[in-house]
C-alpha cells in the first residue's frame, strides 16, 4: 500500500460503531483498536486543532458526545472522517489511527492534564477563535 512505511503494519478492517461512538480498526500484526470518536476529534491532526506549530495547539473541549457522519478513505494510506460538529480538515493516516490506539491511555491522560491547566472540563462549550487569530480554516 503507497504511504504506509515499509514495516507498519496494513489496517485490515476499520468500523464505525455509531451508538457507541467508536471507530474499530484491525490490523495486520493483530492489534484491534476501539477508538473513541471524542479522542480522534480532540486529536484530530488538522491545523484547526493542532495550530501551525508547537505550542499552537487549540485545546477542544465539549466533545464527548461527537459523531462521525462520514468516513472517506484518501487514497491507500488514510480516511477522512467528517464529524457532526462540522470538523472535517483532518486526515487520519492508518500509522496515527495505529498511534492514536496504541496509546489511548496515555492521550487521555495528557488531555486531562492539559484540560486541568487550562480550568476547564471535557464539557464546556468551545471558545471560538478571535477573528483576528483566524487561520483561514473552516470551522
Amino acid at each position: 500500500m503507497a504511504g504506509l512505511k515499509k514495516d507498519m503494519p496494513r489496517p485490515e478492517s476499520l468500523t464505525l460503531h455509531g451508538q457507541t461512538r467508536v471507530l474499530e480498526i484491525g490490523f495486520s500484526d493483530g492489534a484491534q483498536f476501539r477508538i473513541p470518536f471524542e479522542l480522534m476529534r480532540v486529536y484530530s491532526p488538522s491545523a484547526e486543532v493542532q495550530g501551525h506549530g508547537p505550542g499552537q495547539e487549540v485545546l477542544q473541549t465539549g466533545k464527548r458526545e461527537v459523531g462521525i457522519v462520514e468516513i472517506e478513505p484518501v487514497g491507500n494510506y488514510a480516511v477522512k472522517p467528517t464529524f457532526t460538529d462540522g470538523h472535517e480538515s483532518g486526515l487520519f493516516t492508518w500509522e496515527y489511527l495505529y498511534f492514536l490506539g496504541d496509546q489511548q491511555e496515555a492521550l487521555w491522560k495528557q488531555y486531562e492534564d492539559r484540560l486541568l491547566a487550562a480550568g476547564m472540563s471535557r464539557d464546556a462549550p468551545m471558545v471560538e477563535a478571535s477573528a483576528g487569530g483566524s487561520c483561514g480554516h473552516k470551522h
